[in-house]
């Protein structure tokens, strides 16, 4: 498989997982953290929290990623909050994807987690 067909079989996944995870009916605590994470990743936020009621998510986003290590306790990073107006989740979280080779291995990760898809990155 070439590198442009794994990357569309990624993101095209990832849009199915995005789309299903964000109806009213399947916003599980567990549908929430996978959009926790797609937006940490996307905006470099340290903390995310979504009011999918009022259509607003609040985040902490790094200002320096050398101050930042996502495996340890940061005492002192620096962040600029943010909060964001969102339309339609659906959407939003969609406009979050990007076409990078760290950010489709990242993607597999979450299909593997999510839904017992193993997409291998081997040809990436």
């Amino acid at each position: 498989m070439g590198n442009s067909r794994l990357t569309t079989r990624i993101l095209m996944e990832m849009e199915n997982l995005i789309t299903k995870s964000s109806t009213r009916e399947n916003i599980t605590s567990r549908f929430q953290e996978l959009h926790q994470s797609i937006l940490r990743k996307h905006y470099n936020a340290a903390d995310v929290e979504i009011d999918y009621h009022n259509h607003r998510i609040k985040m902490d986003v790094v200002l320096d990623d050398g101050e930042y290590d996502p495996k340890t306790i940061n005492m002192v990073v620096s962040t600029l909050p943010v909060n964001l107006f969102y339309k339609n989740l659906c959407d939003f979280l969609k406009s979050c994807l990007s076409k990078d080779v760290k950010s489709l291995a990242f993607y597999a990760s979450l299909l593997k987690q999510y839904t017992d898809k193993d997409i291998a990155m081997m040809a990436l």
